[in-house]
């Protein structure tokens, strides 16, 4: 048997992790193997709801299916490595993944809400200059199982009076770029017999892919956030370099379509605040323009540097006068608070441990 060969046969064999099936999956996999399809249901709240991955236990399923999903299947997450705490609440948690690769989530506790930051890719593929995550280069997706565990490993670290309100799609990687992962993953947190978020508490972040905004109209009612950052093209193709492929004037045209007929949704768009960059007042007058016709909300994040950066923070006597600007013309603006920046859990800190495949890491620490 060649190299190849036996590299296969060993993915063939690997036995299935249910942890990352949706229902529609899960329901297909019982029927594969002669079961009914509400054992799905069943499964999905012993994971997801009573927080039991021990087959063992599942205590409503009979003696030969659990024989059976020892011997062909399995419930797998990543492990914790680290945990750190910040000052103000924050937790970032550090996941060792199979394959090597590390990746961070994060739990922002606040009064009217609890939410998680959760990473869809190991690095970044879209090389974002103004973000710590895009200097560690990219490897690879994450599959749906390690979406969805950093959800359910943080249920399980956070405890009981801390339960988890919100989930938002913003950690490590291009959540568009992961499409079929990302779904999967999103429609577990709905589900009602799994972590039953309603759609509003769902929000997914892109850079500006604009297929995937398109796809995720039909596919998964989430709520969309959108990395805009600049108010011209010339600015945001130094800042997000995808860009130069789905320019402002096309990506708004998606948030449009997006929108469609749902008259209470709105697209938060985000904003990093870069001294000199992107934060005159002229900035925000054209911000507004582009904005007249779409139905959304303005987050400002003040920007939250790291080694090498090679910008500085806009003053809050910048960013308050960008926030009135936007706000005379009627466009609803928040300052996002900075969370956990004491242990690099803010906005664009994320880093984990790449094996990076693109060596951006590498040329990058030349120019260092």
């Amino acid at each position: 048997m060649t190299e190849s060969a036996e590299r296969l046969s060993e993915v063939v064999q690997q036995p299935v992790n249910l942890l990352g099936l949706d229902r529609d999956a899960l329901q297909a996999y019982f029927v594969s193997i002669g079961e009914k399809p509400f054992r799905a249901s069943q499964l999905l709240q012993w994971m997801h709801q009573r927080n039991v991955i021990d087959f063992d236990h599942m205590t409503n399923l009979s003696k030969a299916l659990r024989s059976k999903l020892r011997e062909t299947t399995e419930i797998r997450m990543p492990e914790v490595v680290d945990e750190q705490i910040s000052r103000d609440g924050t937790r970032k948690w550090l996941l060792q993944l199979s394959c090597g690769n590390r990746i961070e989530s994060v739990f922002i506790p606040e009064q009217e809400r609890n939410t998680l930051c959760v990473s869809s890719q190991a690095g970044c593929a879209l090389n974002c200059s103004f973000c710590s995550t895009a200097r560690q280069g990219y490897n690879r997706n994450l599959d749906s199982a390690e979406i969805i565990s950093q959800l359910w490993l943080a249920e399980q670290l956070i405890g009981e009076q801390q339960r988890i309100s919100n989930v938002v799609l913003m950690g490590m990687g291009e959540p568009l770029l992961n499409y079929d992962n990302v779904v999967k993953a999103m429609n577990l947190m709905r589900d009602d017999f799994s972590f039953g978020l309603s759609k509003r508490r769902v929000t997914l972040s892109t850079a500006g892919v604009v297929p995937g905004i398109d796809r995720l109209a039909d596919d998964c009612d989430v709520a969309l956030a959108v990395s805009l950052h600049a108010s011209t093209n010339q600015t945001r193709d130094e800042l997000v370099p995808i860009n130069r492929k789905y320019p402002i004037q096309q990506l708004l045209d998606a948030c449009i379509r997006y929108i469609g007929d749902h008259k209470r949704r709105k697209v938060t768009f985000e904003y990093v605040m870069l001294d000199g960059v992107n934060d005159s007042i002229e900035d925000a007058r054209r911000l507004a323009r582009l904005l007249q016709s779409v139905p959304s909300k303005v987050n400002l994040i003040p920007f939250n540097p790291f080694p090498g950066a090679p910008y500085r923070c806009s003053s809050r006597q910048a960013i308050e006068r960008f926030q009135d600007v936007l706000m005379h013309k009627g466009i609803v603006t928040i300052t996002r608070k900075t969370r956990g920046e004491d242990i690099d859990a803010a906005c664009g800190q994320l880093v984990g441990d790449v094996n990076d495949r693109t060596s951006r890491s590498r040329k990058m620490l030349k120019h260092v």
